[in-house]
């Protein structure tokens, strides 16, 4: 496993991490969850992701008892969540990055995981009602408070990171560290054009997550919706249109030639592909199986075949 800087933090993070959304209390708790993690940690993984409104509160839950399990050095290991969603319906717990919300969204999440501080905290999605100065000054006080230790967004545009990065230089107040952007080889835009300045500017490090595009660049859409899959279970029917799309299924199909040339499977050359981009600090991998667990952890020994005639080849066909 490659360990990655946060950015310009000192923190240094495995090029591969762990999330829980969709699986964690919706497919898998209790001794699944717990293998799961002990499976990545024995591949080296060091950095766990999370967020409140993952499952309601209950997929902190199953990752802190899992930590608890595993009975894990607290120093060994870095977690994070996510705020935006509320799992709260009260007018000031949803939607929202208001510093009421924040300040105690971050001591359940503690209550919840069985933790005394976060590594990394994120603000999901932006805010278009709370003043970004308000969230900046939030998220440096609870940083500064020592229940976190860094704090990031997921999902904001860069004209809405240059204003946090502004605000929290006028104010001498910490700053963000990390973006968690959606990034795979048919999501480029933000990562790639839009994020371009801020990389030299003000040094930000990425956690991108959907390497594989929600499972399209696994394979498995091909030939339909399997009953297994993310797309089958219910409140994700969204996923579908994308996911069965002709288009992308074909352009799958020929990145699977590729795949073979590296002797590589579709899913590990996919998250190879995002591990490649220097801007990347950790790609974030989902799995419900141990065995798809393992698989895509070992996309990391991939990486270096990935030489410019291969990269030109998948660019021929994903552009």
């Amino acid at each position: 496993m490659q360990y990655r800087r946060l950015g310009k933090s000192g923190l240094k993070v495995s090029s591969l991490s762990f999330g829980s959304w969709v699986t964690f209390g919706t497919q898998i708790a209790g001794d699944s969850a717990v293998n799961m993690i002990q499976t990545a940690i024995e591949a080296g993984v060091n950095f766990f992701d999370n967020a409140e409104s993952y499952s309601g509160g209950e997929s902190e839950r199953i990752m802190g008892a899992a930590f608890s399990e595993l009975a894990l050095p607290r120093h060994s290991f870095i977690v994070s969540s996510k705020y935006f969603w509320g799992i709260h319906d009260t007018p000031h717990t949803k939607f929202t990055l208001n510093r009421k919300y924040l300040i105690e969204a971050v001591e359940q999440s503690l209550e919840r995981l069985s933790l005394d501080h976060l590594d990394l905290i994120f603000c999901h999605r932006p805010d278009p009602d709370t003043p970004i100065e308000e969230t900046v000054w939030a998220m440096s006080d609870i940083v500064g408070s020592g229940k976190a230790h860094y704090w990031g967004t997921s999902e904001w545009s860069a004209a809405e990171l240059i204003e946090a990065y502004r605000v929290a230089d006028k104010h001498h107040l910490r700053a963000p560290v990390m973006e968690q952007p959606q990034y795979n080889m048919f999501n480029r835009e933000k990562v790639e054009k839009e994020f371009a300045p801020l990389y030299e500017n003000y040094g930000i490090g990425l956690t991108t997550w959907s390497p594989l595009a929600s499972g399209l660049l696994s394979g498995k859409y091909v030939s339909g919706v399997p009953k297994d899959s993310r797309a089958a279970l219910a409140g994700y029917e969204w996923l579908k249109e994308n996911l069965t799309s002709k288009e992308a299924n074909e352009k799958v199909g020929r990145l699977q030639a590729v795949a073979s040339k590296v002797d590589s499977t579709l899913s590990q050359l996919a998250i190879a592909w995002c591990l490649n981009n220097p801007n990347v600090s950790s790609v974030i991998l989902g799995a419900s199986k141990v065995s798809q667990l393992k698989e895509n952890l070992a996309a990391s020994e991939v990486v270096d075949r990935l030489n410019p005639e291969i990269i030109a080849e998948i660019e021929e066909i994903i552009s």
